[in-house]
């Protein structure tokens, strides 16, 4: 990013930091293109916009970490609870080889990838998605789970570390019995 822009990015979040936080309509995406129902919470921190890519109708809440460094791609009609960290590098292998000679990326163990979150996710409060990990559509991330990794469409997410333990059409199918009139919509995004 820019310095200019780094520069009004960090005056804007410290000045919402002042005031309580706030839900954000209208995220600007790729090339300036406003996501009219994408929101986001004034406290959620994001970093390398520029390689960052989010669908419209998402919601990120408060206090999370959006990394986008690496590229992150956030599928239309996401949920992303608070306190959320989306991670496309991490030290934690380096740190414990170097020691005190870390220095930072680029060094042995350092992890980079890009993490790809499916269209109608949900990622539950407190999750980490780590570097390198793609998430099917459809799918469910648990309070606390710890994810890296592949998993399919319409996967229950959930663990340290993550794994499947469930599909959300179960969850869905009495839903869409009681309710024929929805099966429409559902199809429209669920089927491709």
């Amino acid at each position: 990013m820019p310095l200019i822009k780094r520069i009004i990015s960090n005056i804007q979040n410290r000045v919402l930091a002042l005031v309580k936080p706030v839900m954000i309509y209208g995220y600007k995406g790729k090339g300036g293109v406003k996501l009219k129902k994408t929101r986001y919470g004034s406290t959620t921190i994001f970093q390398g916009r520029d390689q960052l890519h989010i669908e419209d109708n998402v919601f990120i809440n408060h206090y999370c970490f959006i990394d986008g460094s690496n590229g992150l791609s956030i599928g239309e009609g996401c949920q992303i609870c608070s306190w959320v960290s989306l991670l496309t590098h991490s030290s934690h292998i380096s740190i414990r080889l170097y020691g005190r000679h870390y220095n930072g990326a680029d060094m042995k163990g350092y992890i980079k990838g890009n993490v790809e979150i499916g269209a109608y996710t949900f990622v539950g409060p407190h999750a980490i998605v780590m570097p390198n990990s793609k998430i099917g559509k459809g799918s469910i991330i648990t309070a606390f789970s710890y994810v890296k990794g592949e998993f399919p469409p319409f996967s229950i997410i959930s663990g340290n570390p993550a794994k499947v333990i469930g599909d959300t059409r179960k969850i869905d199918k009495p839903y869409l019995e009681i309710h024929p009139e929805l099966n429409d919509y559902y199809q429209e995004w669920a089927r491709d």
